[in-house]
Formats: structure tokens, C-alpha cells, sequence
């Protein structure tokens, strides 16, 4: 039969990063006993003192958080160039047969164009497409009989090159969202390859990104 103290972990361990927060004193250990009281009694079948449980929450090692630091910090240190764009435009359309004839119609009249920024994410129900503003017309032409599910304007964005090993270190993008999170700057689109990830934010939001971007390379 489980142990308090292994229920406890069980569940802090269900959302690893609470463990940052609690070794960083960001939360406050009473509160989150309460939280998570009924789930510790269900799993054990038997009412629980938060006082047990707060007393298993401070037993929690928090070597696992003081690792991933660890290693995030030296990852950080080792992140390329950041390229910035701007006069950018969203476009979110209902995925169609049509509507991928048209991309492909698109990618061919400016793929070769270095200087307009163009990328498109294929979902399972919609694609997105953020753009260079000077192609508006190019969209409006080609996608007129498409339906359209929303679309941004003002928009900018960071494209950060990864080192190659990111896909081996966890907690990258959750190090890098996480800032932006408590600066209260709200993402409009994320858009990731294999060692590139680029953030599209409000034109109005770039300087503050960029800053912030610019601090985790320094940490």
C-alpha cells in the first residue's frame, strides 16, 4: 500500500515543474496541500491532515529541478542567432483540397524571395500561414474562395536557432514560454522546426521579447 509520502510525490511528479516553483518559495506549500487533498485521499482511500501533507511536500529532494537549471543554464549559453521580423500578417484557413493546390501555387511565386518571410503549419483541421505583409495581395488573389478562421495583423517575430542537441534536454521550450508567460506577453503563433523555433507576437510586444530573449542568453 502507498505511503503519503509516495502519493505526494506521485502527484507533484504528474506536473514536474511545480517542483521549480516550490524550490523557488513561488508557492505557497499550505495551499497547494489543500490542492491536492482530495486527490492524496482518494488515491489512498482514507481522509488525510494537510498537515501530513505538507510535511511530505517539504521532504520533496528537489535535485531533479536543480538538474534540469543546471542544464538548461549551460544550454542557454549556447543558443545561436536570434533574426527578427515585422510587418508580419496571420492567416488561419479551414483545411480544404483546394486550399493545399494554392500554397503550393504560393510557395512557387516566392519561395525563391529571400526578403518575405512565409511559413505554413498544416494541422489536422487547419492551416496556418504567417507572411510577409507585402504578399497580402497574393493571399487575398489566391485564397479568395478558401475559408478563412482568423487572421492577425501587426504582428513580428524572433526566430531562435537551437543547438542541435535541444531534442535531448527537456524543459526548452517550457524555459523559453515560461518568461514570456510573467512578462504577460501573449503569443499569437509558435512555429518550430527540428533546430529553429520562432515566436510571432504583437508588433507592439517585439522590443520586450527581444529584451527578454536577450536576458536568458546572458543567465
Amino acid at each position: 500500500m502507498k505511503t503519503i509520502q509516495e502519493t505526494v510525490e506521485t502527484i507533484i511528479n504528474k506536473t514536474p515543474f511545480i517542483e521549480e516553483a516550490m524550490h523557488d518559495k513561488l508557492i505557497n506549500v499550505s495551499s497547494l496541500a489543500r490542492a491536492i487533498k482530495p486527490e492524496v485521499e482518494k488515491t489512498l482511500g482514507k481522509k488525510v491532515k494537510s498537515g501530513a501533507i505538507m510535511m511530505s511536500i517539504n521532504r520533496i529532494s528537489p535535485i531533479n529541478v536543480l538538474r534540469i537549471k543546471k542544464n538548461i543554464k549551460s544550454f542557454s549559453l549556447k543558443l545561436g542567432d536570434f533574426i527578427v521580423r515585422s510587418d508580419l500578417l496571420d492567416f488561419t484557413f479551414k483545411n480544404t483540397s483546394t486550399l493545399h493546390k494554392q500554397i503550393s501555387v504560393l510557395f512557387s511565386k516566392t519561395g525563391k524571395n529571400r526578403e518575405s518571410f512565409f511559413t505554413v503549419s498544416q494541422g489536422i483541421f487547419e492551416t496556418n500561414i504567417v507572411i510577409s505583409k507585402n504578399l497580402k495581395p497574393e493571399i487575398e488573389k489566391l485564397f479568395a474562395k478558401e475559408k478563412i478562421v482568423n487572421s492577425l495583423e501587426k504582428l513580428a517575430s524572433i526566430t531562435i536557432k537551437l543547438p542541435k542537441k535541444n531534442v535531448e534536454q527537456s524543459g526548452i521550450y517550457y524555459f523559453i514560454l515560461k518568461q514570456l508567460a510573467w512578462a504577460n506577453i501573449p503569443l499569437q503563433e509558435i512555429i518550430s522546426t527540428t533546430n529553429e523555433i520562432t515566436l510571432v507576437v504583437k508588433e507592439e510586444d517585439i522590443n520586450k521579447t527581444f529584451s527578454i530573449l536577450i536576458e536568458l542568453k546572458k543567465a
